[in-house]
């Protein structure tokens, strides 16, 4: 019987309303809330010899283990784990606080042989790599919900129409770096991986109905053999709002004050939007206040600000209008790829033709195969295809083109034709 199945049939205790019928749904087609899990709250392993028993018992478990992981994004500097929840059959539901246990590489090389059943695995791989986690073998099931066609693909959105359950989802963005997790927090954090292995066992079956099972297997191997991305180049160009910034000297000021909040958050641990809003930075980079005063004028330099603060970014604004033409940064960054596709028709009006039919034909087959045009196929490769196609676009050319910047051997296949008759003919033939 399945976690849905025996969920199902404890209706005493996890659910509301009548019992649901044998396969874990609701014969009128209700979803029936999920309140508590299984075996009730576990506690929180938070020290070497809990950590030592969790192990063991994951490790003497069976089949896939579920896999997901709690951030204090928006409150902590960096995208961290706070909380670790884990649950296998024969083992149970594990909740780890890798705060307490910051060394997780004896449970990853536990789990090396299993699958690891992920919902989003690329926004949870990174923290889980910094604690010693990562899988060999995963299986995400919000991609398997994209690829399968499903309109809304969030784990509460998939659950319910999936498994006909509702997972309460209030404590999704609360801070989880708060110690100790209050216990409503953490039954949240158990039912988030209570029917995950359930939910990967439905859409598995689903997409081998589809026909898009290996497909999905192998973006599931990319996903696990990816290296972590390096470090992105100028970050502080991202601050939102610059665009507002065309000069050079302010486009200094912005890489002062946001370096100058990177340190200060980075030092107390807290999330950069809560040291300096990103509009105020730019704010002061159009301005260039000569003062603290000045600076104490503009918004999000208010009066709660305090006078040592004011001349902390001020000094900030005052070493970027004392530097020498010569170290001011560039308008924009060096360019490695394609230029925006809004330029191409200016540059290079056969790219734009060949962009425009290439960007028909591949939206129409995502629709035809129903899944989203990205998932088809990365819209930066098409980009750099069709800006830099083959000499002699056939077949064999494109293929090894849409190989060489990352396409998977199914995506290849599909989308190969496509290409090759908007690379020729500049209108797509679907």
């Amino acid at each position: 019987m399945t976690d849905a199945q025996e969920t199902a049939a404890d209706s005493s205790l996890r659910t509301t309303g009548g019992a649901p019928p044998d396969d874990g749904g609701s014969s009128a087609g209700v979803p029936i809330p999920l309140l508590e899990p299984r075996e009730g709250i576990p506690p929180v392993t938070a020290d070497e010899t809990a950590l030592a028993e969790v192990i063991a018992a994951f490790a003497a478990g069976t089949g896939p283990v579920a896999v997901d992981a709690e951030r204090a994004s928006g409150y902590r500097y960096g995208q961290r784990a706070y909380l670790v929840q884990l649950r296998r059959a024969g083992a149970g539901t594990a909740l780890i606080d890798p705060v307490a246990c910051p060394d997780l590489s004896g449970l990853g090389a536990a789990l090396a042989g299993a699958e690891w059943d992920l919902h989003a695995a690329t926004q949870d791989l990174p923290c889980l790599r910094e604690i010693g986690m990562l899988p060999t073998r995963l299986f995400d099931t919000e991609l398997a919900g994209r690829l399968a066609g499903f309109p809304r693909v969030g784990l509460g959105a998939m659950v319910e129409s999936v498994l006909g359950f509702v997972l309460e989802k209030g404590h999704s963005a609360v801070d989880w770096s708060t110690r100790p997790l209050p216990e409503p927090w953490l039954r949240y954090a158990a039912l988030d991986v209570e029917l995950l292995v359930d939910l990967r066992d439905e859409l598995e079956t689903e997409l081998d109905r589809q026909g898009k099972l290996e497909w999905a297997r192998q973006e599931f191997a990319a996903i696990a053999a990816a290296e972590p991305p390096p470090p992105r180049k100028d970050p502080w160009r991202r601050t939102s709002g610059m665009h507002k910034v065309r000069r050079r000297r302010q486009m200094a000021v912005v890489r002062e004050l946001w370096q100058t909040r990177d340190r200060i958050a980075q030092r107390r641990d807290v999330s950069p939007g809560k040291v300096l809003g990103d509009a105020a930075i730019v704010e002061a980079a159009l301005a260039l206040p000569p003062n603290a005063h000045a600076l104490a004028g503009l918004h999000g330099f208010g009066h709660r600000m305090g006078r040592r603060q004011l001349e902390q970014w001020q000094a900030a604004v005052d070493r970027a209008r004392a530097l020498p033409e010569s170290e001011l940064p560039q308008p924009g960054q060096p360019v490695t790829g394609p230029p925006p596709p809004r330029a191409w028709a200016d540059k290079d009006p056969a790219a734009a033709a060949r962009l425009s039919a290439a960007r028909t034909a591949v939206s129409a087959l995502a629709e035809r195969l129903n899944m989203p045009q990205e998932n088809l196929v990365a819209p930066d490769t098409v980009r750099r295809v069709c800006w830099e196609p083959p000499t002699a676009p056939d077949a064999e050319s494109v293929a090894a083109a849409l190989a060489g910047h990352g396409a998977r051997p199914w995506q290849v296949e599909l989308v190969t034709p496509v290409l090759v008759t908007a690379l020729r003919t500049g209108t797509a033939k679907p």
